[in-house]
């Protein structure tokens, strides 16, 4: 059976999954809900429980979301499992992209089908203005789709006239 060499990849979505819960229980282990402490100027770990999706969307839903999130997330690994086993080869920069995506979706999936919620403690602000608290999960999620936009903006060959690079 040959087994494409995009899918060693899998390592990194491995390591993002037990970064994010080791950071995830030390959290839940050593701080207190909603209690700021700060790291330095600008970055605090503050624990909050998400039950929505990104920047709380639909956390108020009721308890449905937790099912539709499960589906979702559930859904789009496979679908970026798929995909990185059929990537060529030498596409390690979308591989890397597509690892990272699945490892953090990977992350936030085992909360919500084991706690219900994401856990999140990273809380990032600047004087009052606080961006939403995210984890590692969500932080490899970013990176990776940052990469994917690059890849289709910069790397792509088939977007560029006659296959040529640069400018």
């Amino acid at each position: 059976m040959h087994i494409n060499k995009t899918l060693n990849w899998l390592w990194l979505s491995v390591l993002v999954v037990i970064v994010d819960q080791i950071t995830k229980a030390a959290a839940t282990h050593y701080l207190t809900m909603h209690t700021q402490v700060e790291l330095i100027p600008g970055l605090n770990f503050t624990l909050m429980h998400n039950t929505g999706a990104a920047f709380s969307i639909l956390s108020q839903a009721g308890g449905w979301q937790r099912w539709f999130f499960i589906v979702l997330a559930g859904t789009v690994s496979i679908a970026i499992i798929f995909w990185l086993a059929n990537l060529p080869a030498k596409n390690r920069w979308m591989a890397s992209a597509l690892a990272l995506i699945l490892g953090g979706a990977t992350g936030n999936l085992w909360d919500r089908i084991m706690l219900g919620y994401v856990v999140d403690f990273i809380d990032v602000y600047y004087l009052d203005w606080h961006w939403p608290a995210f984890n590692i999960a969500d932080s490899a999620i970013t990176i990776g789709a940052i990469m994917l936009i690059i890849d289709t903006i910069w790397f792509n060959e088939e977007k560029k006239p006659n296959g040529k690079t640069g400018s």
